[in-house]
């Protein structure tokens, strides 16, 4: 996808975003997902992920970046396979700022929520904190060595250019255009979250990985119908 091909209806940067992923059997996640959405996998499994991060100059295309929002926000989302291709699918999106819970939910039918959120981040290591209701996360994580070869699986888990969402009943999605990510390893500190079981995807996991970037500036196109 180059940027000719996406007419962006929003701007962001997603900054100083942390990835945690826990695999599990496909069959345990096709039931929670829309009709006209597979389960993605990888090796046979699928995957789910927590992002938290901070969400810096959410604005429309004209608007310069000082005057965007900046507030943190947090992912729990999975990967599938729709009709308009590859891409991800949100359990949930908690973000710090109501008025763009609000748009969200109003004009890509995103589940976004209000949560009581921080993010604190240093050259070595950032602090995650984010809170509704039962759903809680308090992450800390060490900065480590970038990774300079990239697997199969890091790129699975991470590079996706496409979102799923219901509006009305319909299928939507929206294309989603950043640069390649630069990840780095981290050595976990903290990880105290209660998110997936809240939204009730914890399981048992074989596996668990996590990554971090220093971030991508990123333009989102308009919600429309999945073919």
């Amino acid at each position: 996808m180059n940027r000719r091909e996406i007419l962006p209806v929003m701007l962001q940067r997603w900054h100083e975003i942390s990835f945690f992923h826990w695999s599990c059997e496909p069959n345990v996640l096709q039931p929670r997902l829309p009709h006209g959405l597979s389960v993605d996998t990888f090796d046979r499994s699928a995957w789910i992920t927590l992002t938290p991060f901070l969400l810096v100059g959410l604005r429309p295309p004209l608007l310069p970046s000082a005057l965007g929002l900046t507030f943190p926000e947090m992912n729990l989302r999975t990967y599938v396979i729709g009709p308009s291709g590859p891409g991800i699918w949100f359990f949930s999106l908690d973000a710090a700022r109501l008025s763009a819970v609000v748009g969200a939910r109003a004009t890509f039918g995103l589940p976004y929520f209000w949560s009581d959120m921080s993010v604190q981040t240093s050259p070595t290591e950032n602090f995650y904190f984010s809170r509704r209701g039962k759903a809680k996360a308090s992450i800390r994580v060490a900065k480590e060595e970038r990774i300079s070869e990239q697997s199969d699986l890091d790129i699975f888990l991470t590079h996706r250019l496409r979102l799923y969402s219901t509006y009305g009943g319909r299928l939507i999605t929206a294309p989603v255009e950043h640069p390649p990510w630069e990840l780095n390893r981290v050595r976990i500190l903290q990880l105290e979250e209660t998110v997936r079981r809240t939204m009730e995807v914890e399981f048992p996991s074989r596996e668990f990985l996590a990554h971090h970037s220093a971030g991508v500036d990123t333009r989102i196109g308009a919600p429309r119908p999945s073919k």
